[in-house]
């Protein structure tokens, strides 16, 4: 299967050889287009080398004095040919031409021309990642359903530390494999119908004009279930509070901060739904009267909380009869008792109770591991990558809706043991 590997203008453009060996590892027949500004960084030569195919750097052919027809067309033959486009490193230069539709080399006219479904992988400073800009240009690129793998947050070449390192190889390599595997597979359309509201990201409480209290939470999980949801076939009305991500492609999105505007957003908005997934990290504190002006520094500053709101019991309460209420509990010890006291404190059909305790899973991180309990199961979901898990959590929530037979070999694990809902 044929995989082109797009290489822009930036100093991670020499990572670009260990994504084409990494790529090669899974048997993909690689090919390589550079820019002219990404030859300036890594010579053609070491991915001719690489790949054994010659390397497209321009439009007319490597004799600019003498374009010929078959360089003119060549963009046309690659874009047809390819099953996939990866583009690593992306430059928020090359972003914004492709968000605007520019063909001014080959890499961005084989982007308008190919049909092939295209990842992004973009690095860049960490000042440029955060540009109103660019990530308008991310967005317009994720409603034109661009797989968009963000960057890491480390170490940058120009001296800072921040957001904007290239994605590390394992995850751009994951990500290529899942848009092939949905190329050659027809996706699952079983939630077709269906109307989810799902909440994430964390919220921010106000101490005064300059400061607040928050939490961990980057989004991830939801924003993982907001887009198997929407692969599915479900429509999706994702309610975010503070989160570094791009809104995954088709989903209905509402950015709040506060815990008052996630209640707002989420009751406004409740009628349309037929299944609630609360895995926003709401506070549950907040300060009881911020401060109008910023507060000067003294020796010590006593806050005086009080709770806020409980979104999800207020939503298990006054939910129409058929509606299916999910909510997220994240524990450090005694998870499962904890978990249980919460779900029947709250009302809710299910809870997926997350052990954040365990190293590697959790807040900021790409994998995650489970327990998705109701009254009668608790059924454990193993470490995997977060929009996996998301499909399994799919899987249970659509087993809560239907009776199912113990010989019912197709539903989610666990399903059989539960009473019909």
């Amino acid at each position: 299967m044929k995989v082109t590997v797009g290489v822009s203008g930036g100093v991670a453009a020499y990572k670009a050889a260990e994504l084409v060996r990494a790529l090669q590892a899974k048997a993909l027949d690689v090919h390589v287009v550079m820019t002219e500004s990404a030859t300036r960084f890594v010579q053609p030569l070491t991915f001719a080398a690489l790949t054994g195919h010659k390397v497209i750097t321009g439009l007319w052919g490597t004799d600019q004095a003498e374009p010929n027809l078959d360089s003119a067309i060549e963009h046309i033959a690659e874009a047809q040919s390819t099953e996939l486009l990866v583009v690593a490193p992306a430059t928020a230069d090359l972003l914004a031409r492709f968000a605007h539709g520019l063909a001014n080399d080959f890499l961005t006219t084989l982007y308008l021309a190919t049909p092939a479904p295209v990842v992004v992988a973009p690095a860049m400073n960490s000042a440029m990642w955060a540009h109103p800009a660019t990530q308008a240009n991310l967005r317009i690129l994720a409603d034109r359903h661009v797989c968009v793998v963000p960057p890491g947050v480390g170490d940058l070449a120009c001296g800072i530390v921040g957001p904007g390192r290239l994605a590390e190889i394992e995850l751009i390599v994951k990500a290529v494999l899942e848009q092939l595997d949905r190329r050659v597979s027809p996706p699952r359309r079983d939630l077709a119908g269906d109307t989810i509201m799902i909440t994430a990201g964390g919220t921010r409480e106000a101490i005064d004009p300059v400061r607040y209290l928050g939490n961990r939470s980057s989004g991830k999980m939801g924003y993982a279930l907001a887009e198997a949801a929407v692969a599915r076939g479900a429509r999706v009305i994702l309610i975010s509070g503070i989160s570094p991500l791009t809104p995954p492609p088709g989903v209905e999105f509402v950015q709040v901060t506060s815990s008052d505007e996630m209640r707002t957003a989420v009751l406004d908005r409740l009628s349309q739904a037929t299944i609630v997934i609360k895995a926003a990290a709401v506070s549950d504190y907040r300060p009881k009267a911020p401060a109008a002006q910023k507060i000067k520094r003294r020796e010590a500053l006593q806050l005086e909380l009080e709770p806020t709101a409980d979104i999800l019991a207020e939503v298990a309460a006054i939910r129409p009869p058929g509606m299916l209420v999910v909510g997220f509990a994240a524990e450090t010890e005694d998870h499962l008792r904890h978990g249980r006291d919460k779900l029947l404190r709250k009302g809710a059909d299910a809870l997926v109770l997350n052990d954040v305790g365990r190293p590697g899973v959790g807040f900021d991180s790409d994998r995650n591991a489970a327990t998705f309990l109701t009254q009668q199961t608790a059924i454990e979901l193993p470490e995997m990558s977060k929009r996996d898990l998301a499909d399994r959590i799919l899987d249970e929530i659509r087993g809560l809706r239907r009776p199912v037979s113990i010989m019912d070999e197709t539903a989610p694990l666990g399903a059989a043991l539960r009473q019909p809902q």
